[in-house]
């Protein structure tokens, strides 16, 4: 209850930005009736100044991400979380800022590898109560089977050499799906960016503590457009809906590249 309280000043904030942009996040929590107010201060007024000053008058401020990019990112962070309680205000949210239909369905399929099918279907759940509540139809979503993007061979023959000498011995039917499903057709589907499809994937592994594959994807966000700004800003709004442990844990791996790449 009380988060949600908190993600309705957030969502009535992203609707009046576009007309109102000089306007604090603090204003807009100010509007929320004073009855829900006095429900967080009850609870823990500490936690309700922290939510008013840090999260919405500063975090959902910074520039350092687009507001789209903070809802790519924390909706990422909520579905390998599994945090269901939250995905329908940031669904919607999501979609206020920015994130297309087909986008939103297209960050869920991709976290179903990444953050595991449970959890993908835990979102979908969410999901479809959001689209039926805005009339999103399937025409607006990316088809079942659309025509793929160019593969860089280049590319994806160095990383299936790494990963067919580290797993091969291990697990030949993983390599054989992360090859041919993952790679050759998950990644390759037009319904969302490589950029944004990089930048979900590291915000899942940052959430979920996989630090051990933060590199080749950090990496690969950042052959993909992302900046070393934008980069570290995942960290930080990581921190806030996963965790201060998991953001710091995945800096170090965040260093390691951006050193290599400097």
């Amino acid at each position: 209850m009380i988060g949600q309280l908190l993600l309705l000043a957030l969502s009535a904030s992203a609707t009046s930005a576009v007309t109102q942009p000089n306007r604090t996040e603090s204003g807009f929590f100010m509007q929320i009736p004073s009855e829900r107010r006095e429900q967080i201060e009850a609870v823990s007024p500490a936690y309700g100044a922290y939510s008013q000053r840090l999260l919405l008058g500063e975090l959902w401020q910074r520039p350092q991400l687009s507001r789209r990019d903070r809802s790519i990112v924390t909706v990422a962070a909520l579905i390998a979380k599994n945090q269901t309680r939250d995905m329908r205000l940031h669904f919607g949210l999501a979609l206020d800022n920015g994130v297309t239909p087909a986008e939103l369905s297209e960050i869920i399929t991709h976290l179903a590898f990444y953050a595991g099918w449970p959890n993908a279907a835990s979102a979908i759940d969410i999901a479809y109560d959001v689209f039926h509540d805005r009339r999103i139809g399937q025409d607006q979503l990316t088809p079942e089977r659309p025509t793929l993007l160019r593969i860089d061979q280049i590319a994806e023959d160095a990383r299936e050499a790494r990963v067919q000498e580290s797993v091969g011995p291990v697990s030949p039917g993983l390599v054989d799906y992360t090859r041919d499903t993952l790679f050759h057709e998950v990644w390759l589907r037009p319904g969302l960016a490589p950029r944004d499809r990089s930048l979900i994937t590291v915000a899942a592994l940052v959430a979920n503590g996989n630090t051990g594959q933060i590199s080749g994807h950090l990496t690969r966000a950042m052959d993909n457009g992302l900046t070393r700004v934008e980069a570290g800003e995942i960290l930080t709004q990581v921190a806030f809906y996963a965790g201060w442990p998991a953001a710091f844990t995945a800096a170090p791996a965040f260093k390691a590249v951006f050193d290599e790449r400097k």
